[in-house]
């Protein structure tokens, strides 16, 4: 039977008090997540008992390395539902997977009037790149507003498509409000006019399954660290034509079928787009975390991250001069919200005096408070080993806040 306290006691940060000796309460999970004991034992027994490069030596233990390296990219593959393992390319997190993206795949294809599209709610990772390719090549950028709500305004972003636009490109959730995007219309009204769509998946796949067979996206991305693993590493999935037809997202080493003075021939993907030494000790970690993952299972990590959700949407509700923002029944485990008369730095930095750890501030959103007319909120957010004990202690903080602030 799944018991968040039997969770939470496989993450050893949890073991130890704060520097003022409280029992850690961490809500900032949108940003990153604590590492098991399981991710942590993996790496440093890599390290320890088998390090080596991948891909160039036929000695042990690089050939344990490499067969260990090899085996995460089958994984990742499954977790995704990918057709094919050479669909799944390493990089160094989600930023450095959508730059290089823009670079090697939109970049060649982008002309003066034409069309990218984004949405108001993307992190800044998701918009500046797509944001100076557009300025630097004369093209558009055209934005999905969002509704009061925070929801986006699909009927705006059919309006928008056309067979100018080169690539749509929209995050699964909302980093900022936890908003769901319902990827399936939107890839599907994109498809009608042949537009290649990116998702930016780094605040879904920790919370919700993706099969990116059934959603029938051109690329998706997401960082390790945001899954219980570590930092450093993320994945880019892209559709094996879309990855074939693409320039190396990098030139060095391990990419190369023959090299001379005037010319270099590469490998298919995904070889061709892991240059040089990757992180191999993050990927093997990445491995781990998506082996936790499942041993947990989808099903019960959805269930009860929204069953936490839900519970602290319903005592934040209840209190007076709480507002949460954006109006939707069902989202992702992330809530933003403003306390009346206290600035959202100021009571992130009161509830850390009770070791409580939240996030404030425009969360890398600058667009979408700007729609939202907002400087800044707090943001909570929830990882499968948040238990409401949790939410009642940041409760009875924010009351504590409200009566020392106010």
């Amino acid at each position: 039977m799944f018991n968040p306290e039997t969770i939470k006691q496989q993450f050893p940060i949890f073991k130890q008090k704060t520097p003022l000796g409280q029992d850690l309460v961490y809500l900032d999970n949108a940003a990153t997540c604590q590492k098991p004991l399981a991710v942590i034992d993996r790496i440093t027994d890599f390290y320890a008992k088998e390090y080596g490069t991948v891909g160039r030596s036929s000695y042990w233990p690089a050939t344990e390395t490499t067969k260990n390296y090899n085996e995460v990219r089958g994984k990742v593959q499954r977790l995704l539902n990918a057709a094919h393992e050479d669909e799944i390319v390493f990089t160094s997190g989600t930023t450095d997977a959508i730059n290089k993206v823009a670079n090697s795949f939109l970049r060649p294809r982008l002309n003066a009037g034409d069309v990218v599209i984004i949405s108001e709610m993307e992190h800044h990772a998701n918009l500046i790149p797509w944001q100076q390719i557009c300025t630097e090549k004369g093209a558009l950028l055209k934005v999905i507003p969002i509704l009061d709500s925070g929801e986006l305004d699909y009927e705006a972003l059919e309006s928008l498509l056309t067979n100018k636009v080169k690539l749509l490109a929209v995050t699964g959730v909302s980093n900022a409000l936890g908003i769901k995007n319902d990827l399936l219309r939107i890839i599907k009204a994109a498809k009608g006019f042949e537009v290649p769509v990116f998702i930016d998946a780094a605040q879904s796949v920790a919370h919700s399954e993706i099969d990116v067979v059934a959603l029938h996206c051109d690329f998706l991305v997401f960082s390790g660290h945001k899954i219980y693993g570590p930092t450093g590493v993320g994945v880019l999935f892209g559709k094996r034509e879309r990855l074939r037809e693409m320039a190396p997202l990098s030139y060095g080493g391990g990419i190369v079928k023959e090299v001379t003075i005037e010319a270099a021939s590469f490998q298919q993907s995904p070889n061709k787009h892991e240059a040089g030494t990757p992180n191999i000790a993050g990927v093997i970690g990445l491995g781990a975390a998506v082996d936790f993952i499942n041993e947990i299972g989808y099903a019960e990590i959805s269930a009860h991250t929204k069953a936490i959700t839900g519970y602290a949407l319903e005592q934040l509700k209840a209190m007076e001069g709480i507002q949460v923002i954006g109006d939707v029944d069902d989202r992702a485990p992330v809530i933003s919200f403003v306390m009346e008369g206290v600035h959202a730095h100021d009571l992130s930095t009161f509830l850390n005096e009770k070791g409580i750890c939240i996030r404030a501030g425009h969360h890398c959103a600058q667009p979408l408070m700007h729609r939202l007319n907002l400087m800044a909120t707090a943001r909570i957010s929830f990882a499968i080993y948040n238990t409401k004990a949790d939410i009642d202690a940041l409760i009875i903080a924010l009351k504590e806040t409200q009566a020392f602030l106010s």
